[in-house]
C-alpha cells in the first residue's frame, strides 16, 4: 500500500520533484542563485508570461487551442508603444500626435486584443472551424496587420523607441526601496490573477467553461450556450494577451513587430506543466502560475549557470513531453 501511495504521489508531483532537484542542483552549482534579487528578477520575468497563460488556460480548458497569443501580443505592444513616445523623439511613430493620457492607448491595445480574441472566438463558434486551425489563420493574419501597421512612414519598420517615462515606469517602477520592493508589474499579475481565480470559481461563465471542456455535448444538452459562452472566453483571452503587451512593452521601453514571437507555446507549455489538462475539463489558476514560474526558473537559472540556449530547449521540450504523458496517464486511468 505504501508503494502504491509513493507511486501515486511521484506520478501526481513529478513536475515539481524535477523542478525543486534542478533548484537545488543550481543552487549547489552556484549558490548566488538563492537570493531575493533572484526571486525579485523571475518574478518580474513572470508577470507578463502569467498574463498570457491565463488568457490561453481560459481556451484549453474548453479543449480548444489559441496560437494566436503571441502575435496578438507583439500586435497591442506595438500600438500602445507608437502612441507613447516622448515628444522630442527624433523617429516619432506619429510625428504630429499631441501627447494623450497613458490610459487612453493602453485602452486601445486592450480592446485591439479583444477584438482579436472575438474574432478567434466568432470563428471557432459560428463557423465552427477547429480551434487549432482558426487561431493559427488569424496568428498569420494579425502578424501581417501588425507588420504593415509597423511599416508605415515615417517609421517603415524601425524598432519603436524613446517611450514616456511614465509609461516604462509601470514596467520597471515598484513600491518600497532597496531588494524587497515590489514592482507594479508583479502587482498587475497578481491582481489579474485574482480576477481571472474568481471567473474561474465563482461565476457562472467559469462554471460554463469547464462545462465546456468537459463534455459539450453535454454542456449543450443541459442549457449552456455553447456558442456565446465561447465568444465570451475568446474575447477575454484576446483583452489578456492586450495588456500583457501593453506591459511587455512597458517592461522592455520598446517594441517591434517580432515581440511575442512563440510566446503562445510558452504559454501553452506552463498551462499543461500546470495542470491545465489538453483534454479540457480541468485546469487551476494556481496551477497555471506554478507552471509560468517553472518554465522562467529553467530558463533563469540554466542562464544563470550558463547552460547553452539550445540545451535549455531540449529540455524544455523533455518537461513538456513528460507533462503531457503524465496527463494523459491520469485522464486514461480515471476512464
Amino acid at each position: 500500500m505504501n508503494a502504491k501511495k509513493a507511486q501515486s504521489f511521484i506520478t501526481q508531483n513529478a513536475i515539481y520533484l524535477v523542478l525543486v532537484v534542478l533548484i537545488l542542483g543550481i543552487a549547489v552549482y552556484e549558490p548566488s542563485f538563492m537570493s531575493v534579487n533572484t526571486l525579485r528578477d523571475i518574478l518580474i520575468q513572470s508577470s507578463t508570461r502569467v498574463i498570457i497563460a491565463l488568457g490561453v488556460a481560459f481556451i484549453l480548458i474548453t479543449a480548444g487551442t489559441d496560437l494566436s497569443a503571441g502575435r496578438v501580443v507583439g500586435l497591442t505592444a506595438v500600438i500602445s508603444a507608437s502612441m507613447l513616445q516622448i515628444p522630442d523623439y527624433s523617429r516619432r511613430f506619429f510625428p504630429d500626435l499631441p501627447q494623450l493620457w497613458i490610459i487612453i492607448p493602453i485602452v486601445i491595445a486592450i480592446l485591439a486584443g479583444l477584438l482579436c480574441g472575438l474574432i478567434n472566438g466568432l470563428i471557432v463558434s459560428k463557423l465552427n472551424v477547429p480551434p487549432f486551425i482558426a487561431t493559427l489563420g488569424t496568428m498569420v493574419m494579425v502578424y501581417g496587420i501588425n507588420s504593415l501597421y509597423f511599416d508605415m512612414k515615417p517609421n517603415q519598420s524601425q524598432p519603436i523607441g524613446g517611450l514616456r517615462p511614465d509609461f516604462t515606469n509601470i514596467g520597471s517602477g515598484f513600491i518600497g526601496k532597496g531588494q524587497y520592493s515590489i514592482p507594479y508589474i508583479v502587482i498587475i499579475a497578481i491582481v489579474v490573477s485574482l480576477i481571472v481565480w474568481v471567473v474561474f470559481n465563482k461565476t457562472k461563465l467559469g462554471k460554463n467553461m469547464y462545462a465546456i471542456g468537459g463534455n459539450m455535448q453535454a454542456a449543450k444538452v443541459s442549457g449552456i450556450n455553447v456558442s456565446k459562452n465561447l465568444i465570451y472566453l475568446y474575447a477575454i483571452a484576446g483583452a489578456l494577451y492586450g495588456l500583457a503587451g501593453v506591459l511587455e512593452a512597458a517592461r522592455t521601453g520598446g517594441a517591434t513587430n517580432n515581440y511575442g514571437n512563440m510566446y503562445e507555446l510558452d504559454a501553452i507549455a506552463a498551462c499543461v506543466v500546470g495542470g491545465v489538462s489538453t483534454t479540457g475539463g480541468i485546469g487551476t489558476v494556481p496551477g497555471v502560475l506554478v507552471g509560468v514560474v517553472i518554465f522562467t526558473l529553467i530558463n533563469y537559472g540554466l542562464t544563470f549557470i550558463g547552460v547553452s540556449p539550445y540545451w535549455q530547449l531540449i529540455i524544455k521540450g523533455l518537461i513538456i513531453v513528460a507533462a503531457v504523458a503524465f496527463d494523459m496517464r491520469k485522464y486514461s486511468s480515471k476512464k
